[in-house]
């Protein structure tokens, strides 16, 4: 599954939020709700992504048991037959990837986060032979 993760030069960022124990949002959920509101449909998103349907279908079903309100919900009958984001769904979407760009900015900015670059190899060393 292609996952967005914010990436500050070398340092990858990897957002998640949890309800209990559980993931309730994080780089590849958000990247299934950013493709079924592109598709339109669960089994759409599934292909965007290289993901099973079953797959899918069981993101958006633990995302919508982890949140008060659904973030997806299902299209039946009629000519407009899919799947779509609840106001919710675009509300949390929107608010998850503006916090991974906050982090990432703030990542940059953070002498922290020097150190670790400029003592960063380009290319790590050759595995040890035993």
């Amino acid at each position: 599954m292609a996952e967005m993760l914010a990436r500050v030069g070398p340092v990858k960022l990897r957002l998640q939020v949890m309800s209990a124990q559980t993931g309730a949002m994080g780089p590849g959920k958000a990247a299934v709700l950013e493709a079924i509101q592109t598709h339109g449909s669960i089994s759409g998103a599934g292909r965007a992504l290289r993901m099973s349907y079953k797959r899918c279908w069981a993101l958006v079903d633990e995302m919508n048991r982890c949140w008060r309100a659904p973030l997806v919900t299902a299209v039946r009958g009629g000519p407009t037959q899919g799947a779509l984001l609840t106001e919710e769904g675009a509300r949390v979407l929107a608010a998850f990837r503006a916090l991974e760009h906050h982090l990432a900015a703030a990542t940059r900015d953070d002498p922290a986060y020097a150190i670790l670059v400029d003592n960063l190899r380009e290319t790590p060393l050759p595995a040890a032979t035993a």
